[in-house]
């Protein structure tokens, strides 16, 4: 039976040949011989030269120059000529051998060179040792971990905070935990580098808004409104983040928070407050711009913070809700995988702490001098203030620029070096010019701590005029 329908079957084929149109026929025939010749054919060409000598041969490896491994870089670089500094940062300074009164270190709360602080870290040196050979996941953790960690969530009003041993690493680690491929992150142009690098580890779509421009951001939440619309399965799973600074490191300017958390609830984002200038500098007992605001801290989703400026030590730290900060200890880069923070360093930041709790009139003192040495400095020709009267940290920049921020530059790095020489010392923003996302114009920054005296702040002013004026007139 098979084999009687096994001949019919082949009839009906070769029947089915016969009728076909002879094009049909000839169309099949060309592509069969197409596919043979492809599979038997080679794939490429050897290119038909003619061999070199031993002598040519020698000759064009003599000729030969590699690709430069770098870029050339220019022997007056400021990174390969960087000032020399002798003993600590702190209120005085000793510059290449020169004492200068400090106006360039983030030391707000002066608490770098504070007895108390230096014996806390003493005796955890001789406590527990140098360093701690291993992240927190790995016999890295130590008891004085858990305690600072336990009064940092406790000062800033939260239910848990975790640490980590880089500043700069805090945010680049937390952006990335949480936001992923194919999530939204909506974020100030102005946002410092380390936000930047989290950004990039992320691989999130990233929209940019202008500067505190909260207009703009609102017309970029509304337009991924309508996108959402089209796609309601992919909304569902899309987060959205807002990322800003409290108090922005390029500009010196407070973020809005009020209208931030009111487009939040608005747009069901997520905000991440980036708070290492605010941290100990805003707010009746220095919390920050959350408490500048009256803003409730649950409104935040993350805070993230270094305590390199007013902790005076080393490392960062996030805060807000247990399960947002138990995530970080298994998906922070930073946490997960660096030497967790040498315990004296931890011990040093509790006491900046106590020092803190204990003296709440340190940030009102702040305050005022931030304000005394702003309005000085107003009215310097050919320069101009850029940040708020409050920020211990603002910048000078060229009222009108050259046209050429070579120029800008050695202008700017022309008064700095001018003040240092009268024995006020100053320097310059930077940044890595080819990776900015939105590269800053030239300026200088001046720093302000509670340490400086008025007559030290007048001084100041006053040196930066004249120098100004002889610079740039």
């Amino acid at each position: 039976m098979a084999t009687a329908t096994e001949q019919w079957v082949l009839v009906e084929m070769v029947q089915a040949l016969y009728e076909a149109p002879a094009y049909h026929l000839i169309l099949e025939g060309i592509l069969i011989l197409w596919i043979i010749r492809l599979l038997f054919s080679k794939t490429y060409k050897l290119q038909e030269r003619s061999d070199l000598t031993v002598k040519e041969k020698e000759e064009l490896i003599e000729e030969w120059q590699p690709e430069p491994l770098v870029p050339p870089i220019s022997k007056d670089h400021p990174a390969l000529n960087y000032n020399i500094v002798s003993g600590p940062p702190s209120h005085n300074i000793i510059v290449n051998g020169k004492k200068c009164i400090n106006f360039a270190s983030f030391n707000f709360l002066g608490l770098l060179d504070d007895p108390r602080v230096k014996a806390a870290a003493l005796a955890s040196l001789k406590k527990y040792g140098v360093g701690t050979c291993g992240p927190r996941g790995f016999y890295g953790t130590f008891d004085v971990h858990l305690d600072l960690e336990d009064r940092l969530a406790k000062f800033m009003k939260t239910e848990e905070a975790i640490l980590y041993s880089y500043g700069f690493a805090t945010i680049a680690s937390a952006i990335p935990a949480y936001s992923k491929r194919g999530d939204i992150i909506f974020v100030d142009r102005a946002a410092c580098f380390a936000i930047q690098k989290g950004l990039q580890a992320s691989r999130s779509d990233i929209k940019l808004f202008k500067h505190n421009d909260m207009a703009d951001l609102e017309q970029l939440l509304k337009e991924q409104e309508i996108e959402d619309q089209k796609n309601p399965r992919k909304a569902r799973v899309t987060r959205r983040f807002i990322v800003v600074e409290g108090l922005y490191m390029n500009t010196g300017t407070i973020c809005p928070l009020p209208e931030l958390v009111r487009l939040k609830y608005k747009y069901k984002a997520r905000i991440f407050l980036e708070e290492s200038l605010s941290f100990g500098v805003l707010g009746e007992h220095g919390r920050g711009v959350t408490e500048h605001f009256g803003i409730n801290i649950d409104d935040i989703d993350l805070i993230s913070a270094n305590m390199e400026n007013s902790l005076a030590s080393i490392g960062g730290f996030c805060c807000g809700r247990s399960f947002v900060i138990d995530h970080q200890r298994l998906s922070g880069q930073g946490y997960c995988f660096s030497a967790s923070l040498p315990p004296l360093l931890a011990a040093a930041a509790i006491e900046a702490l106590n020092i803190m709790e204990e003296n709440p009139g340190i940030f009102a003192v702040l305050k005022q001098k931030c304000k005394q040495i702003h309005k000085a400095l107003q009215g310097i020709s050919g320069l101009k203030v850029v940040g708020e009267a409050v920020s211990p940290a603002f910048h000078l920049q060229l009222a009108e620029s050259t046209g050429s921020r070579e120029k800008d530059v050695k202008l700017l790095q022309e008064i700095v070096n001018q003040c240092m020489n009268r024995s006020i010392a100053l320097t310059q923003a930077r940044y890595l010019e080819k990776e900015e996302k939105c590269l800053p114009p030239p300026s200088i920054r001046v720093v302000v701590t509670v340490e400086q005296t008025e007559e030290e702040l007048e001084k100041a002013a006053s040196t930066i005029k004249e120098v100004a004026q002889a610079v740039l007139l």
